[in-house]
C-alpha cells in the first residue's frame, strides 16, 4: 500500500518537536519581558490551532499561574467589541500565518492596549510581521491537508510560552528533551492503532472525551476523525458528557478517550470507561493512561511516558495514527478530505 503524505508527516514530527522546541527556547526571556506586569493570557485561533490554544491556556493557568482565556475571533471581526486589553497578552496562533480573521483579531487586540504573541509555521507571514514577537514553530512545509507536525509544533510553543512565563523558568525542560524520543516510539510501535481503526469502523456514531490538560487533544482527536474520516464527532470534557449528552451512549457508540499517564483526570477517565461499558456502548477505545485506565477500556492504544502537563506533545500521535489507518480503511484519502483546502478562511465582517 502506497504510504500516504499524512503517514510520513506524522513520521517527521519528533524531528519537528525537537527543532522547535531548541528554536524556541531562546526567547524565554522575551517572553517573559513582554509578559512583564500582564495578568492575562489570551489564546486567539481556529481549527486545530484552536485546539493547541486550549492546552496553552490550560498551561497558563496550572503552570505559570496566570489567567488564562480563549477569545472569539468574532468579539474583534465581527462585534468590534472595546475592551481594555491593557493588562493582556494576547497569542495569536495559525499555521500559516495567513487566516485574515486571526490577522484582524490580531490588529483590534494590540489597538486596544494588548502586547502580542504570534505563534506560526512562517516567519514571513503577515502574522509574524505584525506581532509584538513572534514565536516561529519549525515544522517545515506541511502538504496534507490535515494538521499533524504543525499542530504538535504548536503544542510546543504552548509549553515553552507557558515555561517561560512561570515562576520557574525551564522547569519543564527535562521533560520537553524527552518528547521527541517518546513520539518515535510511538510511531515505531503503534500499538493498538490498527485495532482501534477497526472499532471505530464499525459504527459511524463516535464520542471522544478527556479532561483538563488533555481536553484539547480529545477536542483534536474529535476534529480529525471529523474532517479526515468524514465522521460527525462530539469532542466533550468529560464533566460535560455526564451532564447529560451520554444518555445518547447506546450499541452503536464507540467511544474514544484520552488520557495522561497520570495526573488528577485519569482516574475519572477509568470510571467514565467503566459507566460507558454499562450503558453499552459498542467499544471503548483508549488512548494513553495507566494501567488501570488500559485495563477499563476494550482497545489500550499505547500513549507516551511522560508527565501530564507535556503530555499532549505526543498522546495526539497515537490518535492521528488511528485515523491516517481509518481513512484508508473506510476508502477515503486521508491527505485531502472532501471540500476542505490547507489555509481556511472564514467569512469576512460587513462593512
Amino acid at each position: 500500500m502506497t504510504e500516504t503524505t499524512m503517514a510520513r508527516e506524522i513520521a517527521e514530527q519528533p524531528d519537528a518537536l525537537a527543532r522547535t522546541i531548541e528554536s524556541l527556547r531562546p526567547l524565554r526571556s522575551d517572553l517573559r519581558s513582554l509578559a512583564d506586569q500582564r495578568r492575562a493570557v489570551l489564546f486567539v485561533a481556529r481549527g486545530s490551532s484552536d485546539n493547541a490554544a486550549v492546552y496553552g491556556r490550560y498551561l497558563v493557568e496550572v503552570h505559570a499561574g496566570l489567567r488564562g482565556g480563549l477569545s472569539a475571533p468574532s468579539v474583534a471581526t465581527h462585534y468590534h467589541a472595546d475592551l481594555d486589553l491593557s493588562d493582556a497578552v494576547v497569542v495569536s496562533v495559525s499555521q500559516s500565518g495567513e487566516t485574515g480573521e486571526i490577522i484582524e483579531a490580531q490588529q483590534w487586540a494590540s489597538e486596544h492596549g494588548a502586547r502580542t504573541i504570534a505563534v506560526t509555521n512562517d516567519g514571513d507571514s503577515a502574522l509574524a510581521q505584525a506581532a509584538d514577537l513572534a514565536m516561529i514553530t519549525q515544522a517545515g512545509r506541511e502538504l496534507a491537508v490535515p494538521a499533524t507536525k504543525s499542530y504538535t509544533a504548536q503544542l510546543a510553543a504552548m509549553a515553552v510560552l507557558a515555561d517561560a512565563l512561570s515562576p520557574k523558568p525551564g522547569s519543564l525542560d527535562a521533560d520537553l528533551d524527552r518528547v521527541p524520543g517518546e513520539v518515535q516510539r510511538l510511531i515505531d510501535g503503534r500499538a493498538g492503532v490498527d485495532e482501534a481503526a477497526e472499532r471505530l469502523a464499525s459504527t459511524p456514531d463516535v464520542l471522544v472525551s478527556g479532561r483538563g490538560i488533555t481536553f484539547g487533544t480529545a477536542l483534536e482527536a474529535a476534529l480529525k476523525l471529523e474532517e479526515t474520516c468524514l465522521r460527525p464527532v462530539r469532542g466533550l470534557s468529560y464533566a460535560d458528557l455526564r451532564h447529560g449528552p451520554i444518555a445518547v451512549v447506546d450499541d452503536e457508540h464507540v467511544a474514544l478517550l484520552v488520557s495522561a499517564a497520570d495526573g488528577p483526570m485519569v482516574a475519572g477517565l477509568t470510571e467514565l470507561a467503566h459507566d460507558l461499558r454499562r450503558r453499552g456502548a459498542a467499544a471503548t477505545v483508549g488512548i494513553g493512561g495507566d494501567s488501570t485506565f488500559a485495563a477499563a477500556v476494550d482497545v489500550a492504544v499505547a500513549g507516551p511516558d511522560l508527565p501530564e502537563l507535556v503530555s499532549p506533545l505526543a498522546l495526539v500521535v497515537p490518535a492521528q495514527l488511528t485515523v491516517e489507518a481509518l481513512a484508508r480503511r473506510l476508502g477515503l484519502n486521508p491527505d485531502a478530505p472532501r471540500g476542505l483546502s490547507k489555509v481556511t478562511q472564514t467569512d469576512t465582517a460587513p462593512e
